[in-house]
């Protein structure tokens, strides 16, 4: 069933609440990245061009006591979206209250305003008590009772049930897809309903037990799905590969085995790794095919399994990466990971999406971001979505 989208809203003169992921990197007051502000840009030009009043609320970081307040307010973003959009942008310190129902009173059309961070309500007289975390049905209720419609812009936050999304939601008669959310809804459901084939997955990261439930999902509808990174070695382990000191999760070696066995050749693994005696960069490296001997850890993919995952790649349709092949954060390590989106970058014919930090930042350090499909913004929800899991911000968007 295709969902509203903010395009199909009748927004002239309406005060349109907007639930936006600004939960961006702040330090002393300085936003140390501003992608995800810039990501909602277009959905807010679209309110405030078509002459709605543009209300926005985000979450910013944790506050589990008072202290946490000050450091987390959304003033900085609230500026630097200013900028942004070059147009005063009203900012509410307050998340209820009078202060900031006058402000919503006096917006004109095309005009917008910025309350605080909607977890301070997690807070409330020092005591951690998560109204808005725990989706707590007044504060829902009240933020609804603050615009006409409400747009879900947030796909970072889709896969939390929270009283600034679902709550909302729930209170409305109607709620629309922002265009953020509309592309996350085509390209990630696209691709795990209904992929063009060959569909290969690509899967790395340290555990195994953070992509179980992709991985399952995944072999009923992928073509291949190549593993990567730190969970190659439970693999290894339940192969009977010896793995010297890899990272391994003991506990998931039979889960392991079981996912070989219903995998069949559908799960390709690296065949060499690159190895070090100690988890450093400066730590002298090898690589070695197989067995990764005693006293050494793997630490990425080595220059075969590369090679190898490229001739799977050259021919699919759609391809979904998330997460590294190796330890990204060390130059020395990063190869793996920087070659495989390096290569992601040529398939010009194929349909490609890449989720999750390390996966997002080597694409962006290569300059090949804008040669992909669609980049997710949401680690946990893509996830999520990729596991073929119900996410309540999305549920809880109308259908058209």
């Amino acid at each position: 069933m295709a969902k509203l989208t903010v395009s199909d809203l009748d927004l002239k003169g309406k005060k349109v609440l907007m639930r936006v992921d600004f939960n961006v990197p702040i330090k002393d007051g300085v936003i140390g990245n501003d992608n995800r502000i810039v990501a909602a840009l277009p959905t807010i030009k679209y309110v405030i061009e078509h002459g709605g009043k543009a209300i926005l609320l985000s979450h910013l970081g944790r506050i589990k006591k008072e202290d946490d307040k000050p450091g987390l307010s959304m003033r900085p973003v609230a500026e630097r979206l200013s900028n942004l959009l070059n147009k005063p942008v009203t900012f509410v310190p307050t998340t209820e209250g009078k202060q900031l129902e006058d402000a919503i009173d006096g917006l004109n059309d095309g005009d917008v305003l910025v309350m605080e961070n909607t977890r301070y309500e997690d807070v409330k007289d020092g005591e951690y008590v998560k109204r808005e975390s725990g989706n707590d049905p007044e504060l829902g209720k009240y933020w609804a009772s603050l615009g006409d419609v409400f747009v879900n812009d947030a796909f970072g936050t889709a896969h939390r049930s929270h009283a600034s999304n679902a709550g909302i939601a729930a209170n409305m008669a109607q709620t629309a897809a922002g265009f953020l959310m509309e592309k996350e809804i085509k390209f990630i459901g696209g691709a795990v309903d209904n992929p063009e084939h060959p569909f290969v997955a690509i899967l790395g990261g340290a555990k195994v037990s953070d992509k179980i439930g992709v991985i399952d999902n995944l072999l009923a509808k992928a073509d291949k799905i190549l593993i990567g990174g730190g969970m190659t070695y439970t693999f290894y382990a339940a192969k009977g590969i010896k793995i010297g000191n890899s990272l391994v999760e003991k506990d998931k070696i039979d889960l392991a085995k079981e996912i070989l066995d219903k995998a069949g050749d559908k799960l390709v693994l690296p065949v060499d790794s690159v190895v070090a005696e100690k988890f450093d960069n400066d730590a002298p490296h090898k690589t070695v095919e197989g067995d990764v001997p005693d006293g050494y850890m793997a630490l990425d993919i080595g220059p075969k399994s590369i090679a190898e995952f490229e001739d799977v790649l050259k021919s699919a349709k759609t391809v979904v990466w998330n997460g590294p092949m190796g330890v990204f954060e060390m130059s020395n390590y990063a190869e793996g990971t920087l070659e495989i989106g390096k290569f992601l970058g040529t398939l010009t014919e194929a349909k490609t999406i890449v989720g999750g930090g390390d996966s997002t930042a080597a694409v962006q350090q290569l300059g090949v971001a804008d040669k992909l499909s669609h980049i997710s913004t949401g680690g946990g929800a893509s996830l999520e979505y990729l596991e073929g899991k119900t996410l309540p911000g999305i549920a809880a968007i109308s259908d058209k």
